[in-house]
């Protein structure tokens, strides 16, 4: 593998393609996966009935035990045309169906649909951890002083965890172009591939099926690069702001 094989890649016309649809997904990823576990969390730590709590939190964290190919097998179940359990409602509240998993609008909202529904549950053990330290006093302190619910939230709550949020970020950024291959490849289909192809689902068809292992290696040398250049540059940030950051 020499730098000609970067240059074939840049020049590739599925480049920018390929890059787009990663990019978009990775930016769903960050914008509505990444706090999920954090208002989970948030939510669950208010939470006051002990057994109430435990259930909820067991009921959030099994889907993480689930297989993939059971969640891509149940979005089929449910929303397909030919009798998906969703799509029987919605023809007959509207009178027609709707083709959730061959219409590329609907793709990466049921992409990122079914990592929420998967691992919001899990990620909220960390900051559940994190909001365990927070020293009752300062609640305590802060109702006699009359502060409200959300105030105590944003004063207390929040900067407490700030410093677990920002690490867990700036690891997430170091993944950011990483989309997951076998989800992505259990919901492709050849209606929805203009906007499904991704750079991990890339090097699975040009490296394995095609034998170009060279090439898809460049690819994957590209991903790695973007990540420690996001997580250099993240944690400069964070230090800017006044974080510990991870290096």
């Amino acid at each position: 593998m020499g730098l000609s094989t970067f240059d074939i890649f840049f020049n590739n016309p599925d480049f920018f393609r390929l890059l787009r649809n990663t990019l978009i997904l990775a930016v769903y990823d960050l914008v509505f996966f990444f706090p999920a576990p954090i208002i989970a969390a948030l939510l669950l730590n208010e939470v006051r009935v002990g057994i109430f709590k435990r259930v909820v939190q067991t009921a959030i964290y099994v889907p993480h035990f689930i297989s993939m190919v059971i969640v891509a097998s149940m979005t089929y179940v449910f929303l397909t045309t030919n009798g998906g359990v969703i799509n029987e409602l919605i023809q007959l509240i509207v009178g027609k169906k709707i083709n959730f998993l061959g219409d590329p609008a609907w793709f990466r909202p049921l992409i990122i649909l079914q990592i929420m529904w998967k691992e919001t549950g899990w990620g909220t053990i960390i900051f559940l951890a994190a909001l365990a330290s927070v020293d009752v006093e300062q609640y305590e302190a802060a109702i006699v002083d009359g502060a409200t619910r959300w105030q105590r939230l944003w004063y207390i709550t929040l900067p407490a965890i700030s410093s677990t949020i920002v690490i867990l970020l700036i690891l997430r950024l170091g993944n950011f172009l990483d989309t997951g291959f076998e989800q992505i490849f259990l919901m492709t289909n050849s209606l929805n591939r203009s906007v499904a192809d991704v750079f991990d689902t890339y090097v699975y068809f040009v490296g394995i099926t095609q034998g170009a292992f060279s090439y898809s290696t460049a690819v994957g040398l590209f991903k790695s690069v973007v990540g420690i250049i996001l997580i250099y540059g993240s944690n400069y940030f964070a230090k800017k702001l006044g974080h510990e950051g991870i290096i």
